[in-house]
């Protein structure tokens, strides 16, 4: 029975991802910064639930501990801790800019590193990595979103290489919308009323994605997300990146098919 270690497993892909894998028989360790709060996971007879911060560096080596004695082996690493801030980048507080790249990059950086050993020593091992069409494509107002996907999408390709010599694997999930509360406790909104000047660009800005929030197919369940990650894990295949949601393929299509110049402007029309 194989077993699967994910971050960030208290709500959202996380945890819709752990009872996806626990339903087909694997062990799964589900990590979250208060577990006590976990009501339904710990139910579950092949799921441990584990307290990890991934900002606290000394909560993640007992984590991994933990699950390897518990089940003996992990063969798979779940890289989906994480969050998303919305606002003007010139009233973001330093606290602010410092913590998107805290949670998203740094903690994924020391989460890959730490189980690397073990990995190692079983000469095998899969990191799965949760980036996301942000990574790819960019939206007014969410630049420091956007600058950890896009950090998280250089860290994977590159890492991947010196990883294939040790037959350790690495993938990537790349969701667009998603109908989770991603946009309620796992965003983070700074906006100014204040700044008048920017008062025409907030208002036509947030009238539009107002309607495309409305719209029947803005997002995807995170059922398709977990089953992505499913199959990520289990496919055998040497695919690096996985696009999940309509929209997501269609506007990293659209950016890799049309004039650049052409795309930039196309995007800012659409928002203005």
């Amino acid at each position: 029975m194989k077993t699967i270690f994910i971050t960030g497993a208290s709500s959202g892909i996380g945890r819709t991802t752990a009872k996806h894998f626990a339903e087909r028989g694997w062990n799964v360790v589900a990590t979250m910064r208060s577990p006590e709060q976990e009501s339904e996971l710990i139910t579950l007879d092949n799921v441990l639930v584990l307290q990890l911060d991934v900002e606290k560096s000394d909560t993640i080596q007992p984590a991994l501990a933990e699950a390897i004695k518990r089940f003996g082996k992990i063969d798979v690493l779940l890289n989906n801790a994480g969050y998303g801030t919305m606002g003007l980048i010139e009233v973001a507080t330093d606290e602010q800019i410092r913590r998107q790249f805290e949670v998203n990059v740094f903690g994924l950086i020391s989460m890959t590193k730490a189980i690397l050993p073990h990995f190692r020593s079983n000469q095998d091992g899969l990191l799965i990595n949760i980036s996301s069409m942000g990574g790819k494509v960019t939206f007014p107002t969410m630049s420091l979103y956007h600058s950890t996907k896009f950090a998280v999408e250089g860290f994977s390709e590159s890492v991947s290489y010196e990883l294939a010599s040790q037959n350790i694997k690495v993938k990537l999930i790349e969701p667009g919308a998603i109908q989770t509360d991603f946009g309620g406790r796992s965003m983070e909104f700074f906006f100014n009323d204040a700044l008048t000047d920017y008062k025409p660009f907030t208002t036509a800005f947030l009238g539009k994605l107002g309607e495309m929030e409305k719209q029947p197919s803005y997002a995807s369940p995170p059922e398709i997300v977990a089953e992505t990650i499913y199959q990520a894990a289990t496919d055998g295949t040497s695919q690096f990146r996985y696009i999940v949601g309509e929209d997501a393929k269609m506007l990293i299509h659209m950016k890799e098919n049309t004039d650049e110049e052409e795309y930039l402007t196309n995007i800012a029309q659409h928002f203005s």
